[in-house]
């Protein structure tokens, strides 16, 4: 007995057969293509997603015999898809979250005085990010289709609702309240659709997917459709909320931190709708079926592993990602290197999309074994300042960190996070948290777990960093070098 976990992500879609146990029994993975029209816009095409869906399920279920139970769906998060409610093809590609196409659509609702009232019933920053303006610039931009949302031909979602539709024939039109929670269109505290966010972004209810509990009995495969399977779904929810549960933080103040490109980090608030005064963000973290709401603060940062990346692509200082562990190891510090990777501007809880990448206290004896060390130490103290503005905001200190995504693999920086933090770092066998957390819900939904705690026992723990002493000044260095970097012209 197991479940099927589809991670829908921003390059590919991940597929795990996880058994009743948390063992990742088997996996399919497929990547789809990313658009780029115009510098600042990003589209997935709709089909190419559902293809690489029924790819990556098709590879996993062929790995393995065991019967399977139900489904869980994570996925990227505030992706716009359009779909025809019979056909179920796309007239548009979708619009992705990284799209910037809306930014003078966000600065004229922000001209408006607009910006604190969508902020306090949505819990988000008025952004790009975001679908809500997505699909104003849909109703402004493409009338012929727009006037098919209105008339009901067309329905809207995010990447959810689209694989739900699929997946049963158009029968069902749902999204999770997690998900609902970052399109920027619903009222938080009530999970609703707000009709005051809807009238200030053109957008008519009919269109929208109902929203339903993150996990619970809700929707059924059509084997016509989905690989001859007839099987419930049982649990969605947005990656971030998905990797928040598969960590099973499930306790106010409990958090994790995703390494990737980026790095995201949520700290569960449980029943508190915890307004940011230090530019975090306020997101359903997942709704029971009975209603009761798990609210989370959530930090981004733009540029993790990426600035490895850099460091590989960019300079060529290393052939491989995995290399800068073994580099920065050769040196007991950065001697006094601070490396600012805003290679795209800052993100939480800076928000300055100007600031610039900054390398600071290079010397004669500077080597790449130092900018690697600086490289690793920059992710952490990012990590840092969201653990910082997540504990001015909610008044509680972090007693550990939870981490999951690729980086999480260096020992070196979960290391240094938990030096810099002075708290103990947790990572777990399985650092795909996102699906795991999809597992999570769907068994938890289809009754192979009957409770949050019965899946503490399920996790497992395979390393605690503990901390060890540290000089603060380095951190103090650094801090003082994001104040250049932001300045900088």
């Amino acid at each position: 007995m197991a479940i099927l976990a589809i991670d829908a992500g921003t390059t590919g879609v991940t597929v795990q057969v996880v058994s009743t146990k948390g063992k990742v029994l088997a996996r399919g993975y497929r990547e789809f293509l990313q658009y780029f029209p115009e510098p600042g816009l990003v589209e997935h095409e709709p089909e190419e997603i559902w293809q690489a869906t029924l790819a990556a399920a098709s590879e996993a279920i062929s790995q393995t015999t065991v019967s399977l139970v139900a489904i869980g769906i994570t996925n990227q998060r505030e992706t716009v898809v359009l779909w025809d409610s019979k056909t179920l093809r796309s007239p548009r590609k979708a619009i992705v979250w990284q799209d910037r196409r809306t930014a003078d659509l966000v600065a004229k609702l922000k001209a408006q005085g607009l910006e604190d009232k969508i902020q306090n019933i949505s819990g988000l920053k008025l952004d790009p990010y975001f679908s809500s303006s997505k699909l104003l610039w849909l109703s402004q931009n493409e009338k012929t289709i727009w006037g098919d949302v209105v008339s009901g031909q067309i329905k809207i979602g995010t990447v959810d609702s689209y694989l739900v539709a699929r997946m049963t024939s158009g029968i069902s039109h749902i999204t999770d309240a997690s998900n609902a929670s970052r399109t920027q269109l619903m009222d938080i505290r009530t999970g609703n659709w707000s009709a005051e966010l809807l009238e200030i972004f053109h957008v008519p209810v009919s269109a929208l997917p109902l929203i339903v509990p993150s996990y619970g009995k809700f929707a059924t495969t059509d084997p016509a459709s989905f690989l001859n399977l007839e099987l419930p779904i049982t649990g969605i929810a947005g990656d971030q909320q998905a990797a928040l549960f598969g960590q099973t933080a499930f306790e106010i103040g409990e958090s994790k931190c995703t390494y990737g490109t980026g790095a995201f980090m949520l700290t569960n608030t449980g029943s508190k709708v915890v307004q940011s005064k230090n530019n975090l963000l306020t997101t359903i973290a997942w709704q029971e079926p009975n209603g009761d709401i798990t609210y989370a603060l959530e930090g981004s940062v733009f540029v993790a592993g990426a600035a490895v990346q850099w460091l590989r692509d960019g300079l060529g200082v290393i052939e491989s990602a995995n290399e800068i562990e073994e580099l920065a190891l050769q040196v007991p510090d950065s001697g006094g290197v601070v490396f600012v990777p805003a290679l795209t501007g800052l993100g939480a809880p800076h928000w300055n999309p100007d600031a610039k990448g900054t390398i600071l206290g290079i010397t004669r004896g500077t080597t790449k074994h130092h900018l690697a060390r600086a490289t690793l130490d920059a992710i952490a103290f990012q990590v840092r300042d969201l653990v910082t503005a997540i504990s001015a905001d909610t008044n509680v200190e972090p007693k550990e960190l939870r981490v999951d995504g690729g980086a999480a693999r260096n020992n070196l920086l979960m290391q240094l996070q938990a030096n810099c933090l002075g708290v103990p770092v947790i990572r777990g066998k399985d650092l795909e948290s996102t699906a795991l957390g999809a597992a999570f819900l769907a068994g938890i939904g289809v009754g192979v777990w009957s409770t949050k705690e019965e899946l503490r026992n399920v996790f497992e723990l395979e390393r605690t960093f503990n901390p060890e002493p540290y000089d603060e000044q380095i951190f103090a260095s650094w801090s003082e070098a994001v104040k250049l970097s932001s300045n900088w012209k």
